[in-house]
């Protein structure tokens, strides 16, 4: 069975999946994020995460392997500078993970931003299946975000377009780890969340540690710190969202992550904030809804990116810029070979299979467009394969470089 391997690597933890080509999860594993260690402690524990995908008997079948990582990334140069893990400055990721002896020589591990694999996640299978143009927000450790603009990814030149959690959002606030002052992901993040309601004297009531989780209980509970934190969360992701919608104008923000699970407790008031800042009428009433795809989404969307077709045909070490186009697993006929090393294989359709097919397909194969699994989405356009026709079909995302 031909498997996508997929690695999500975020301030909290590193984790590890095998992921099917219909997007299905057949095993993953993760650890505690060493985050405050050096980079080879935290090298070590993504090399624990491949040592036990690499001993899954779906290994075997491994086609590509994709990086999801905090960000900044350089997916041109394959490293990262994760500001929530300063022992990570320019780390050569890509480099590294290839070293593996497990990670077979044809796999080309690609490189994408965390918050850009979630967007690729929900874009492919989740709440943003079919839309337009949307902002996907991670909203965890740390805050990230993704852009679907005109039914394409779009990641930037260096991969990191949409990072919403380095916008300012209060000119006098406290000063972020990346230098600004009054970043979203200094007010909004579980991290941040969790220390302002310790600040204003909120202690768990069990005796236990002081996370964002814990501050969501009490807060239902009625708590007035709980609540502070979360309404002062919800402020500066407005604020933000509402900002980024007057530029792009959205149709949709999906938020996912950690702190998202908190629910209503997140979700009632940033609704309401929203009416404080989204006043423009093009900007009024953006719905904004929880991710679909929970917390696998970056495993996901990582595996998406690297299955895409072409994903690792570039020069540079990441296989990387403009190498996220999570079109592949639409349907979307294949290029002539790809990292995925799928030859001679047909390249799966995912949810959104073209209505016509065509084209030449991966290694040779059939392209898949009409005939694979999920109902069709006939979109305005197609996608050409590299060694055949354009396929007519559901406006998949690709990567706007």
């Amino acid at each position: 069975m031909a498997v996508y391997g997929a690695l999500d690597i975020g301030g909290t933890k590193i984790a590890g999946a095998l992921v099917d080509p219909e997007g299905r999860v057949v095993t993953r594993t993760q650890r505690p994020t060493p985050a405050r260690e050096p980079a080879e402690v935290l090298m070590a524990t993504v090399t624990a995460v491949l040592d036990e995908l690499s001993a899954h008997p779906a290994w075997r079948g491994l086609n590509c392997l994709g990086i999801a990582s905090a960000g900044p990334v350089d997916t041109a140069a394959g490293t990262v500078s994760p500001v929530n893990l300063p022992g990570w400055r320019g780390f050569p990721l890509v480099e590294r993970v290839r070293a593996h002896p497990r990670v077979p020589s044809g796999v080309a591990p690609v490189l994408v931003g965390d918050a850009v694999a979630m967007t690729a996640a929900e874009h492919w299978l989740g709440a943003a299946r079919g839309v337009d143009s949307a902002l996907c927000m991670v909203v965890s450790t740390g805050v990230g975000g993704g852009l679907v603009l005109g039914g394409r990814l779009h990641t930037g030149r260096t991969g990191n377009a949409g990072h919403i959690g380095h916008i300012s959002v209060d000119l006098n606030g406290p000063v972020c780890p990346c230098g600004a002052r009054g970043c979203v992901e200094r007010l909004a993040s579980g991290t941040a969340i969790a220390a302002y309601a310790a600040a204003a004297g909120w202690t768990p009531p069990d005796g236990g540690p002081v996370t964002a989780a814990a501050v969501a209980r009490a807060a239902r509970r009625g708590d007035a710190p709980a609540r502070g934190a979360y309404e002062r969360a919800a402020r500066a992701l407005a604020a933000a969202i509402a900002a980024t919608a007057a530029l792009v104008e959205l149709d949709l923000v999906v938020v996912g992550g950690g702190v998202a699970q908190a629910g209503d407790t997140l979700f009632g008031p940033l609704r309401r904030r929203m009416a404080d800042y989204a006043v423009l009428d093009f900007v009024r009433d953006l719905p904004i809804v929880p991710a679909g795809l929970a917390l696998d989404a970056g495993l996901i969307g990582a595996a998406a990116a690297a299955a895409a077709p072409g994903a690792a045909d570039t020069s540079g070490p990441a296989g990387a810029r403009g190498a996220v186009a999570p079109s592949g697993p639409r349907g979307v006929p294949g290029s002539h070979g790809t990292s995925c090393g799928m030859g001679g294989a047909r390249h799966p359709a995912g949810p959104h299979p073209g209505t016509a097919g065509g084209g030449t397909g991966i290694g040779g194969g059939d392209g898949n467009g009409a005939t694979g699994s999920g109902a069709p989405c006939p979109g305005t356009h197609g996608h050409h394969a590299t060694n055949g026709t354009a396929a007519k079909g559901a406006k998949a995302a690709t990567v706007e470089p």
